[in-house]
């Protein structure tokens, strides 16, 4: 942290084997290039098979990831369980029902000493069933209150309509929130009135060439032209990696900076 600034690096969705492999092997040095103090992944699609894995987890955390978040398919196999239970620096939605493994937040501390809040959430519009992301986040900010420095959200949902309310309700109380789940980034990063950092979806890290949102190409499009799902197929390739930028002012409690991040 310089000048009272701590800079909050956030990566969207890892998508397959060569997503981990190369976001691991290259995090400390965008870590350092970017001067982040912090580096948030959301690893909720890194395993082969559609979901994330303890070997993904690992290689991500080793690689320099302070926290990883998760979403909608998070959960899909079972092997994660364990580690969802026993790590704090890796979550699912807070929103998922009560009996499911892990949690959806943690408190982690900064090297400067700043605690933490890092919420993940997901939406509820054209998303599988889940808890209401507005109250359930509104609950957890209650119970910490006053455990925390700042406060991080991943939005894991679909519809930007969801995602832009969630910014605007929470708007100088959550520093900075960030969308994940669609892989595609969007152009409008702000600073909100009240000072929160907020833009809808941050991308993926992942494959571009050759598919639709980081899978093979004809895996998907044979689905929207005969109607008959196929196991979706992640390929191998050059991996771009997505994701934004936060800078906040610990004195302030404000977020002063956002930007977009995208290296090839």
């Amino acid at each position: 942290m310089q000048n009272n600034i701590i800079r909050i690096l956030a990566l969207g969705d890892v998508v397959g084997k060569s997503g981990v492999e190369r976001v691991a092997g290259e995090l400390f040095k965008i870590k350092s290039e970017l001067n982040a103090d912090v580096v948030l992944v959301n690893g909720e699609n890194t395993s082969e098979y559609n979901g994330l894995d303890v070997y993904s987890a690992k290689m991500l955390l080793d690689g320099g990831a302070d926290v990883i978040t998760g979403g909608n398919h998070t959960i899909n196999l079972k092997e994660i369980y364990s580690m969802l239970d026993e790590n704090p620096y890796l979550l699912r939605p807070a929103n998922f029902p009560p009996l499911c493994p892990g949690r959806g937040y943690t408190v982690i501390q900064s090297v400067s000493g700043l605690r933490i809040l890092v919420i993940n959430v997901a939406g509820q519009v054209f998303m599988p069933p889940a808890d209401n992301p507005f109250v359930c986040v509104d609950r957890i900010l209650k119970e910490n209150e006053g455990k925390y420095d700042l406060a991080v959200a991943d939005f894991h949902g679909e519809a930007t309509s969801e995602k832009t309310a969630f910014g605007l309700w929470f708007d100088g109380r959550i520093h900075c929130i960030y969308g994940t789940h669609t892989h595609i980034p969007t152009a409008d990063e702000t600073l909100l009135p009240k000072g929160t950092g907020y833009i809808t979806d941050i991308g993926m890290c992942g494959v571009r060439e050759g598919t639709v949102l980081g899978v093979k190409a004809e895996t998907v499009v044979n689905k929207f032209i005969s109607g008959v799902h196929e196991r979706f197929e992640r390929i191998s390739g050059k991996v771009e990696i997505n994701g934004v930028l936060f800078e906040v002012d610990v004195l302030q409690k404000r977020c002063v900076g956002v930007k977009r991040i995208k290296h090839v």
